[in-house]
């Protein structure tokens, strides 16, 4: 066998698995040439991340793994979310919590439907159809929260976006482009109305200042001067909706 066969190095792979005492957990596997270490995270929407140095090697990136299968069951038991899109599962809407309900009805909207304890959310087509049907409608209902919120955070302060995109973002609630064009979560629509309210605010200040300086600060306190609250709210649950 040749020395370049001997010392080849192993491919570093997209993915890998980690056993754990709940099962068996996928890893995304990512390469950073600014990285200086190897690094295991778990994004906002509880999908876990090991990133390797330019220079690193699959074997030590492995062991790495391994030595940190604790803290990585322990943070996904932590962020796994209380919600599901099921029959019989609760869900919040504008922060209200809704039983979802799945209806024989092939077609039609989902409708909302306050029963004798509690709302509830009736989504046609059943089970198998429940959870595009659901968030295509709750993408509806964010569009048009969202497209109030900004229109009117947009001429308090004195400005114009080119347009709203909703996106399904895995690690954050909204963004704004150099061009004025505005993104967001479409999970926002599960959170209080105040909460929505407070990202618009946010992303259309970024129109006038794309930093988060004081200055930026004070120009969402200029829109919508109680920011801090929903900010703290979204800070504290906002893991349990992105990760639905």
């Amino acid at each position: 066998m040749g020395l370049s066969r001997l010392f080849a190095r192993t491919p570093i792979p997209d993915t890998t698995e980690v056993a754990t005492t709940s099962g068996p957990v996928s890893v995304s596997v990512r390469t950073n040439a600014r990285a200086r270490s190897y690094r295991l995270s778990i994004t906002a929407r509880g999908e876990p991340v090991l990133t390797l140095p330019r220079t690193g090697r699959w074997s030590d990136a492995q062991a790495f793994l391994e030595r940190n299968t604790g803290w990585l069951e322990a943070r996904l038991k932590k962020l796994a979310s209380p919600y599901a899109i099921a029959p019989g599962a609760t869900v919040p809407l504008r922060g209200i919590p809704h039983v979802l309900v799945s209806t024989d009805r092939l077609r039609g909207l989902v409708t909302v439907t306050q029963g004798a304890d509690h709302a509830e959310l009736h989504v046609p087509g059943g089970p198998d159809h429940m959870r595009r049907r659901l968030v295509d409608w709750f993408k509806k209902q964010a569009r048009e929260d969202l497209d109030v919120a900004c229109a009117h955070h947009a001429r308090n302060l004195g400005v114009d976006f080119s347009g709203i995109t909703l996106r399904d973002q895995s690690t954050r609630w909204g963004s704004c482009s150099s061009t004025g064009s505005l993104n967001f979560n479409w999970r926002l629509i599960l959170a209080p109305p105040e909460v929505l309210d407070y990202v618009a605010a946010h992303e259309v200040a970024h129109i006038l200042e794309m930093n988060h300086k004081p200055v930026f600060w004070r120009t969402v306190a200029r829109t919508f001067p109680d920011y801090e609250r929903p900010k703290a709210w979204l800070k504290s649950n906002g893991a349990a909706l992105m990760a639905l």
